[in-house]
């Protein structure tokens, strides 16, 4: 069992987990790569997707899709994030003005919802924890917007720090205190040396695992507590790609071993 896969930064659009390749059965992620000035045609027939701009600069355009100009920064820790919500059948196409890089999160969805774009100033910002696994959080899609399962977010995490952390599940439903989602976690780093460690952990650790992730790595996470921890020294970046059964939201569970960290 690996749920931790590692994305080489080739050019063009590159399927880093699909449905009938992982344990997330509905949550799906693309990574794509443009050189400026090349463009991509995309479409999903029964997906909805979040586009969120890692560095570069684009137009996305396509039926009621027209946002021109977007994305700011250079790299992830260079200010807020700019991302796109496209339903399903919507056929789009993405063009860099500049050197791009996206990650695009899907899932199902039969929804013809408006397309959306999010900017810098839709961006609500939250700082989690205490002492010790304190994180900057950056909600991109949330419940503000109108979709069928997909939720994102950033999390901004200093060396030394925990994120997710004392861990959370999200693999029952049982609401409104639990509902079932999957998830998946993308990670960079401000420098290159830099590193952090991911668990995946049921309490009855007949699924515990731990792993090393550095720039462009991937964890799954299907089932589980899934808490995660920077390397000293280092700033980590982690982007949070959620597929809700049945209602979008932060509905979840904490370790019972360690929930007394949240008191």
């Amino acid at each position: 069992m690996n749920f931790k896969r590692h994305w080489n930064g080739e050019n063009g659009v590159q399927s880093i987990y699909k449905k009938e390749n992982s344990a997330c059965k509905g949550l799906e992620i693309d990574m794509l790569r443009l050189a400026a000035g090349e463009s991509v045609t995309l479409n999903e027939d029964a997906k909805e997707s979040v586009l969120t701009l890692l560095s570069g600069s684009c137009d996305i355009t396509g039926r009621d899709i027209d946002f021109k100009n977007i994305g700011k920064r250079k790299n992830v820790f260079d200010g807020k994030a700019y991302a796109a919500y496209i339903p399903c059948k919507h056929e789009y196409t993405v063009k860099a003005l500049t050197d791009l890089v996206i990650c695009t999160a899907k899932c199902p969805s039969t929804a013809d919802y408006k397309p959306v774009l999010i900017t810098p100033d839709d961006i609500v910002v939250k700082f989690l924890g205490k002492p010790g696994f304190e994180r900057e959080a950056h909600f991109l899609v949330d419940e503000r917007l109108q979709a069928s399962k997909i939720y994102v977010g950033e999390n901004f995490i200093q060396g030394g720090q925990w994120s997710s952390y004392p861990g959370h599940k999200h693999d029952t439903e049982n609401m409104p205190k639990e509902g079932f989602a999957e998830e998946i976690y993308y990670y960079e780093f401000d420098k290159p040396t830099g590193y952090g460690i991911q668990q995946v952990y049921t309490s009855d650790r007949t699924l515990d695992e731990a792993y090393p992730v550095r720039n462009n790595d991937f964890v799954e996470i299907p089932r589980g507590y899934h808490p995660c921890t920077v390397a000293a020294g280092y700033k980590g970046y982690l982007l949070w790609m959620m597929c809700c059964e049945t209602k979008r939201g932060f509905y979840m569970s904490t370790d019972p071993e360690h929930e007394w960290l949240t008191k």
